[in-house]
């Protein structure tokens, strides 16, 4: 088991592209992309009869797809990779809760292309193989509480056929973004992309780092947002496809690229056992369906979603003097925020990275004005920016306007 601490702050000798990466609104064009990877993430595999029920009982999300014939699920996939064909399933972010609705972990699942699905050692035409009738998922988890998942994974499996096995030593989670990745089409920005498919030439130069032994894998679009590229597990101890070594990043970059836009990820930056799944905006990350039915902590997610009002939302912030200059390694994880013309706690702090971070928020004192929130404690030193994120549906901000007018 791969375990690290997570990071949540930088040292002081920030990399040229950690301070380019800061500039919110030129460093995002201007660098990449760049792809990383995630050591804070490791896979499990499910497999067995029961796999697919045993999940979909579990989850936020629905995941039938992934028990349903090849052609009759959705299909996608905007990188091509030699040796598969240019659709498959596309994967499903999801997370696992508390009966009483609290976050525990998060999934990115992924179904593996079965032997007739793939492109033959030619990349000519569909592969060959007696096929195997059992379902098999792939999750990318949070490494540092994987033994705990495993754990509990298994104490709902109760009778039901399906193994749930660690295979962090054999496979990665890799991660690419940057470069308006999301605003190109594949074909334009990765020219040996477009020439890999059923029927197509193949790629040679990435052959090899795709196709493995007896598996290919690809890079799929993010399931959560575009902005934040294209994910893909791959096999440990080689490169990816379309990552060449110059672009290869720690992944530190990844981390305050999902800071700046607002995205928390894992059982530390979405507190296990605490967070409210519906203000970390896992609704508008496509990891919660309110149609599929029961799983467990159903019951308050849908009541709350009905009732229609999320007071706290979770936030991009900067840390600022009272000049308006950003200021590093002034604000820590569990930073109480205040709002200066009431003196009551407008939210906390949850990740903290240099000048930039991510909290909690109460909507109503987040977007009040500038030069209202400030850090407990350094209420002189440290102004809070709350940034309202360019992916945020325009109905949480009227939502929140509503209430406030109603208030």
């Amino acid at each position: 088991m791969r375990c690290i601490k997570p990071l949540l702050h930088f040292p002081k000798s920030v990399s040229s592209i950690h301070r380019a990466l800061l500039h919110q609104q030129t460093g995002r064009k201007n660098v990449g992309p760049m792809a990383s990877l995630l050591k804070s993430r490791s896979v499990v595999r499910f497999s067995g009869p029961d796999t697919i029920k045993f999940l979909q009982g579990l989850l936020t999300n629905d995941v039938r797809k992934f028990g349903e014939p090849a052609g009759e699920s959705e299909k996608v996939s905007t990188l091509p990779t030699p040796n598969l064909p240019y659709e498959s399933a596309s994967p499903v972010y999801a997370a696992l809760l508390t009966p009483q609705g609290r976050f525990l972990y998060d999934l990115f699942l992924y179904s593996p292309p079965k032997p007739e699905e793939k492109l033959d050692r030619s990349g000519s035409g569909p592969g060959s193989g007696p096929g195997d009738a059992s379902v098999e998922v792939f999750a990318d988890v949070d490494a540092s509480v994987l033994d705990e998942l495993l754990q509990t994974l298994k104490k709902y499996r109760l009778r039901a056929k399906v193994e749930i096995e660690n295979v962090a030593e054999d496979f990665s989670c890799w991660q690419r973004y940057g470069g308006n990745l999301s605003e190109k089409s594949s074909s334009v920005e990765e020219p040996g992309a477009a020439s890999v498919g059923w029927g197509s030439g193949s790629d040679l130069s990435g052959m090899s780092a795709s196709q493995g032994s007896d598996a290919g894998w690809q890079w799929f679009k993010d399931p959560r947002l575009d902005c934040l590229g294209s994910r893909g597990i791959f096999r440990s101890g080689k490169t990816p496809p379309l990552v060449e070594a110059d672009k290869e990043t720690a992944e530190e970059n990844y981390l305050l690229w999902r800071v700046e836009i607002g995205v928390a990820e894992g059982s530390t930056e979405i507190p296990k056992g605490e967070a409210m799944p519906l203000e970390y905006n896992l609704a508008g990350l496509d990891a919660i369906n309110f149609d599929k039915g029961c799983y467990v902590g159903q019951e308050l997610i849908a009541r709350t979603h009905h009732r229609g009002v999320i007071r706290k939302r979770l936030l991009p912030l900067r840390f600022l003097d009272n000049a308006g200059k950003e200021v590093e390694q002034k604000v820590t994880p569990g930073s109480e925020v205040i709002d200066t013309e009431s003196g009551k706690k407008a939210g906390k702090v949850t990740t903290a990275l240099g000048c930039r971070g991510m909290g909690v928020l109460r909507l109503e004192q987040a977007f009040k004005g500038p030069g209202t929130l400030t850090i407990e404690g350094q209420e002189g030193d440290v102004r809070v920016e709350a940034i309202r994120p360019q992916w945020w549906p325009a109905q949480w901000f009227q939502e929140y306007q509503q209430n406030t007018t109603a208030a």
